[in-house]
This record gives structure tokens, C-alpha cells and sequence, in this order.
């Protein structure tokens, strides 16, 4: 593992916590692949029965990937880049127990990604869901990406959230049934979580287990190609710039090129 990435034994509970508080909690390549790692760490123990995520600080779960990882990047590594980011998204979809995403402050971008890829999310009022790359970055996601956010937020609002760019707030998710558990003001995440977690400790882990890979049988059921999309955007002189100037007081000037 990554000391960027906590992982945990904590009962029948495998915890893992994105531990870069400092930056939001975004992700490098060390961290993904730590993710992908904890993941075969739950399929192989029997006594595991739930993998829990959660970003460290109480400000964000993930902010995105590290934009220090896109140094340098070309149409071909921003193709790789994103079959990285499936290969790590379908393993936590992949995962045989159920998956819970403890969501406190930002989820973005790749951050959203993985929070959508658990089977439940449990968010805090405070939580804000968006991939805001079309005022920030300019770059696109991958066609699974696009698909399983489809799939969790239907068309009408996934294209809103994008191409707007706006973010949506622990209610306006739950309202949308992106959220399963909105901790209520009188309440903590550790509480509300501790109460999903009970629920799925009691039930029949084969059910569960089919019904995680029926749902995910039907999202990728003739999914389409999209690398020419992903190989066109990041070879674009418009992310170069994003990638530059990011974090910046200047906002980037779109050519569309």
C-alpha cells in the first residue's frame, strides 16, 4: 500500500481512507492502484463481508485525480490514463462484498467515479458531487465513466452536471437516489454508517453477491467504444492549458483546439 492510503481491518469491515488531507485527498497512480489493491485484499479474506471508503480530514473525499499525474500528457497517454482509471473502477465494482462510500465535503471527478461505483453511498449534507472539467481541466472521461454515471444520475442530469459544471449538493443526491443515507443533523457519519453497515452484515452475502454482478452485467452490456473521444481531448492544446494553468487565479481560454 501507499502511506497516502489507509487501509484497515476493523472487524468483518475492511476501511480504507484516502489520507491526503492536505490536497483534498487527490489521487495519485500509487493511491488508485492501492484501491485496486485493497480490493483483492477483501475478495480474499471470507471474513470480510464490506469494504468501506472515506477520504481523511472531513473536507473531501476526493477531489480528483493529482494533476501533477497529467505532466507531460498526449492523446495515447490520456487513453492509457483512462483505461487505469476503469481498470480500478470496475475492480471496486467487481468487489464480491458490498461496497459503501463514506462521503464527507468534495467528490469529484475521479472521485465521483469511485463513490459511483460503490453499491451505496452515505453522504453528509456538507458533500458536493461534480466533475466541474469543462470550466477547470478540459479534458473528458472515459466511455465506462460516462456510463456509470449515466447509469447512477440517468442522462438528463449526468449532461447538466458536466456541462454546466455545476456540483450538487448531499441532498440534491440524495433527492436523486445517488445518495442512499443523508446523515441527518442530529446525527454523525460514523453513526448513519455504523447503521448500513449492521443492515448488510445481516443479510445473505450469495444474494448480495448476484445482485452486484447482475447490475453490473447490465451497465456494461454493449458498452461503445470511446478512445477516439479520450485520444482527442488530451491531445488538445485547450487541456494542455487547462493542466498549466490550473490552481492558478487565471482561468483558461478555450480555442475548442
Amino acid at each position: 500500500m501507499t502511506d497516502q492510503l489507509d487501509v484497515e481491518r476493523d472487524g468483518a469491515v475492511l476501511r480504507v481512507t484516502f489520507n491526503r488531507p492536505e490536497a483534498h485527498n487527490a489521487l495519485t497512480f500509487a493511491m488508485y492502484q492501492g484501491l485496486y489493491d485493497a480490493c483483492e485484499t477483501a475478495d480474499a479474506d471470507d471474513g470480510i463481508r464490506a469494504l468501506v471508503l472515506r477520504g481523511a480530514g472531513g473536507k473531501a473525499f476526493v477531489s480528483g485525480t493529482d494533476i501533477a499525474q497529467f505532466a507531460g500528457f498526449d492523446g495515447a497517454a490520456g487513453v492509457e490514463y483512462e483505461e487505469r482509471i476503469t481498470r480500478v473502477v470496475r475492480r471496486l465494482e467487481d468487489t464480491a462484498v458490498p461496497t459503501v462510500a463514506a462521503i464527507e465535503g468534495y467528490c469529484l471527478g475521479g472521485g465521483l467515479a469511485l463513490a459511483a461505483a460503490c453499491d451505496l453511498r452515505v453522504a453528509t449534507e456538507s458533500a458536493r458531487f461534480g466533475v466541474p472539467i469543462a470550466r477547470t481541466l478540459g479534458n473528458c472521461l472515459s466511455m465506462d465513466t460516462y456510463a456509470l454515471l449515466v447509469g447512477q444520475l440517468g442522462p438528463a442530469r449526468t449532461l447538466d452536471l458536466l456541462l454546466r459544471a455545476r456540483y450538487l449538493t448531499g441532498a440534491d443526491a440524495h433527492a436523486a437516489g445517488f445518495v442512499a443515507e443523508l446523515v441527518p443533523a442530529d446525527s454523525t457519519l460514523e453513526e448513519v454508517l455504523a447503521g448500513v453497515l449492521g443492515t448488510l452484515a445481516g443479510h445473505a452475502p450469495l444474494t448480495m453477491w448476484a445482485t452486484k454482478r447482475a447490475v453490473a452485467r447490465l451497465r456494461r452490456a454493449n458498452l461503445p467504444p470511446g478512445d477516439d473521444l479520450v485520444e482527442r481531448i488530451y491531445g488538445s492544446a485547450d487541456f494542455a492549458r487547462g493542466v498549466r494553468l490550473f490552481g492558478s487565479r487565471q482561468r483558461p481560454d478555450w480555442t475548442g483546439t
